[in-house]
């Protein structure tokens, strides 16, 4: 009984540390479609330096809609895939085919992407971000 006791102790302090060391972790919940999105630097409103369209970032959401008549022009869901990249996986409305763009966050106002098709673009921030 005496040998029991301390692989018993051993086995519940190694669990505890365990759980300890993992309840320091946040798990990002998973946006529409079942990819993960976490809030960070890509959250928010986000304009095309032409000033024609708004983008929306929002938990995972993407949506484009244009300046003039407020008309939906893209849709889809957008990820992290490091700390200032974003996947942005979307539909063009307008045209009616999928698009997929990869998007370096230069800062906290400027955001430069590159489609599927080699087509480069910049974000600029609009307003404030939540």
């Amino acid at each position: 009984m005496t040998f029991r006791q301390p692989i018993r102790t051993g086995a519940i302090a190694a669990t505890f540390m365990a759980f300890t060391a993992l309840s320091g972790c946040v798990m990002d919940a998973p946006a529409p479609g079942g990819r993960f999105a976490r809030s960070g630097a890509a959250e928010g409103n986000w304009a095309d330096t032409g000033g024609v369209a708004t983008s929306s970032f929002n938990g995972g959401v993407f949506v484009t809609v244009a300046n003039d008549t407020g008309n939906r022009l893209a849709q889809g869901t957008y990820r992290y895939v490091g700390a200032n990249n974003v996947e942005i996986n979307f539909t063009s409305l307008v045209r009616g085919q999928q698009v997929r763009a990869n998007c370096l966050i230069v800062n906290s106002s400027q955001m430069n992407c590159t489609n599927d098709s080699g087509s480069q673009f910049s974000l600029v921030r609009r307003g404030n971000f939540s």
